[in-house]
């Protein structure tokens, strides 16, 4: 079995290479996802003006997507992780034409293309996170992570005020048919480039029962990430499209949601920039605890009502306080994959793991939406006090792994007094 650092060849630059390119894959993955996929709740809530549609797309999106990708680890195992890559962008375009033919009867489709999208997903983000795990490492993961999301945010920011512009400029559904159709093409253009990645070896057997196995061992510190992976999954759930859903409820403009990807995403390009230069594994602990806290502080507007205002002041405060919480606990949690031997060998088990992990959260966070959706009007007060508590959520993640997030000479005096993790600090 190969160590973490054995898995990859030797470079000269974290970003040279096959990391930049697979930098330039998820960036056009997610271009194509924002120009388009931010409009895709908008497009079922314009249908029949329910909160409760656009819960049940999401919530079979993320069940297909969590079963997917523990199906998917078996298949690139034999086949390999690009092969798992190209079928979630294959799959992906396919969701997306499928919108395109199916027209204004697309609301009536709103399950099965939740699962079709969720599919996607499954075998992308798999593929991915686990070719992301191999060409890291602990020193240079919190700057890959801080670039990924200057990118994201990049792409966040340009891609749905575009789409705004066009869909507010078009009648009808003449302008979704148009940034749909870019969409596709997108995904076209990352297949193309997703070719020239190296196709890995087959990594042996896959271990089907490997995530229970994980999480009954009395000293697997997943024990303590694989619940707050989950917390974050409750929040990330909802807020992956509630905030653009509500701005479109309260406004009626698609312009309006454009704007406020273009605002929000520019704040949150320059916080993921700083925290990308700034943050190391000694700053993690510190720099969660404080983003968590924000993170909640910042839905505080919402309790004075659902209005624009208040929407694009919980959007600049998530955007801002974000790359605090995430570069921190996604750094850490693939660190875990790589502190032995074993682990590694266990990569794409590891990454199925953490899916599970997050899915299980989604799905709870979205249960809970549609709970509310179901006897609430979208613009009720129940639904700012939803998100409060769903956005607050990340908090009980950071105490349960806090003493995890500490330098590694101090991590492991830590667990040396504290095996389970559960002591103050």
């Amino acid at each position: 079995m190969k160590s973490e650092s054995a898995l990859r060849p030797a470079r000269e630059g974290a970003l040279h290479g096959q990391p930049l390119l697979l930098l330039a894959v998820l960036t056009l993955y997610n271009c194509a996802n924002a120009l388009s996929g931010v409009f895709v709740p908008v497009y079922l809530f314009k249908a029949n003006q329910s909160y409760a549609l656009v819960g049940l797309f999401s919530l079979l999106q993320y069940a297909a997507g969590g079963l997917c990708a523990y199906l998917a680890g078996s298949w690139a195992k034999r086949k390999g992780l690009v092969a798992s890559l190209r079928t979630g962008i294959a799959v992906s375009g396919a969701f997306y034409l499928a919108v395109l033919l199916l027209g204004s009867k697309a609301a009536s489709w709103a399950a099965p293309l939740g699962l079709l999208s969720g599919t996607a997903g499954g075998f992308f983000w798999l593929a991915y996170n686990v070719l992301y795990f191999e060409i890291t490492e602990r020193d240079n993961r919190d700057a890959y992570n801080g670039m990924a999301g200057l990118l994201g945010s990049a792409v966040a920011m340009a891609a749905p005020f575009l789409s705004g512009l066009v869909i507010s400029g078009s009648g009808g559904n003449a302008g979704y048919t148009l940034i749909f159709s870019v969409s596709l093409a997108l995904f076209g253009a990352a297949a193309l480039l997703s070719a020239k990645i190296k196709k890995r070896p087959p990594q042996g057997r896959y271990r089907w029962s490997f995530p229970a196995a994980e999480l009954r061992q009395p000293e697997s510190p997943w024990r303590r990430f694989a619940p707050a992976i989950a917390l974050q999954g409750l929040r990330d759930g909802v807020f992956l499209f509630v905030l653009g859903l509500a701005i479109y409820a309260s406004t009626g403009a698609e312009q309006k949601v454009g704007t406020y990807y273009l605002v929000t995403s520019l704040v949150g390009m320059a916080a993921f920039w700083l925290c990308g230069r700034k943050l190391g594994p000694e700053r993690r602990r510190t720099a969660m605890l404080a983003g968590t806290l924000a993170l909640a502080a910042a839905l505080l507007p919402l309790l004075g009502g659902m209005s624009y205002a208040s929407l694009l002041l919980v959007g600049i405060g998530t955007a801002l306080f974000s790359p605090l919480y995430l570069i921190p606990i996604t750094s850490s949690v693939f660190d875990l994959m790589g502190r032995s031997e074993e682990a590694a060998s266990s990569r794409v088990e590891l990454t199925v793991l953490r899916e599970l992990a997050l899915t299980t959260g989604r799905l709870a966070g979205v249960l809970a939406f549609i709970a509310v959706a179901g006897r609430s009007a979208p613009d009720s007060p129940s639904f700012a006090w939803l998100l409060l508590a769903l956005g607050s959520a990340p908090i009980a993640g950071w105490f349960i792994i806090r003493n995890r997030l500490r330098p590694p000479g101090s991590a492991i005096r830590a667990a040396d007094a504290d095996p389970d993790g559960s002591g103050s600090g």
